[in-house]
């Protein structure tokens, strides 16, 4: 598609309606109700709720163009591997900090063409903070009214290395991999969070490297790689090749590194 920055009202529009849905889940006075999966990973009234909007609304803007939702129907390898063109969907990323009402959740929208991610979108229902962008015109951010362009910071040795990572999965292998450079940075400063808003923090230049060494599924990573192309980082593979979508049967990623300064000497760490 030639100018896909004409999505960004509509998405927009979309991603808020399926906040909307997701925040009268979290603000309810009852519990939440959490059922189970086939993967063992929870889904709650949230997660459906905004799938159906986005699905919806994915459908009447562009009617043509396949979904692929966690929430929905995975289609055949053998279908889908045909798609050069496709929306890849998380509607609530971070279930479980949803759950556990800490607000660092997110709805993931990605537009993938060629493997690649070309737009993003990620909105933070509890903040009313969206991130969009994609590599063929920069990333933004509008929060609290205001709207701007977000980019990487610089990775300089002998500073503070901001790493971020998950507070769920992998810690152990983290705390390991960030004894190897700590000699490299006067400091090394560790900030856990939830969801899509790791690479976010990327992209936007509040952390400098968000290694995942963990299992995660490529609509949790799609829509926030876009958005951290867009702002001038990238999604390493551990062979440092950057992260593809759509290239086999399973929708399993692999280990990867975000990274915001792409100029600098990773594989030192890698």
């Amino acid at each position: 598609m030639s100018d896909l920055s004409a999505f960004f009202e509509p998405l927009s529009v979309i991603a808020k309606d399926a906040g909307k849905a997701i925040l009268e889940v979290y603000n309810s006075d009852f519990p939440i109700e959490i059922d189970t999966k086939s993967d063992d990973s929870p889904v709650t009234k949230a997660d459906l709720a905004a799938h159906q909007i986005i699905e919806k609304g994915l459908q009447a803007l562009t009617p043509d163009i396949p979904i692929l939702s966690e929430e929905g129907g995975l289609p055949e390898y053998t279908e889908r591997k045909h798609w050069q063109r496709y929306w890849l969907v998380d509607p609530l990323d971070g279930t479980k900090e949803f759950i556990n009402k800490n607000g660092e959740f997110t709805v993931n929208i990605a537009f993938i063409e060629n493997h690649e991610p070309a737009l993003g979108l990620v909105y933070v229902p509890v903040t009313d903070t969206l991130y969009l962008g994609g590599l063929a015109f920069g990333s933004f951010k509008n929060s609290a009214g205001l709207h701007e362009q977000i980019s990487i910071k610089p990775v300089n040795l002998g500073t503070t290395l901001t790493v971020v990572g998950s507070r769920r999965h992998g810690a152990e292998a983290l705390d390991s991999l960030l004894e190897k450079v700590s000699d490299t940075f006067s400091n090394v400063d560790r900030v856990d969070m939830g969801s899509s808003l790791k690479i976010c923090a990327c992209a936007e230049g509040s952390a400098d490297w968000y290694p995942r060494l963990a299992l995660t599924c490529e609509w949790d990573t799609a829509a926030a790689h876009a958005v951290l192309k867009g702002a001038g980082g990238e999604i390493y593979t551990p062979e440092l090749t950057p992260l593809r979508y759509n290239t086999k049967e399973e929708m399993l990623n692999p280990f990867f590194h975000a990274v915001g300064d792409t100029s600098f000497d990773w594989k030192k760490f890698l």
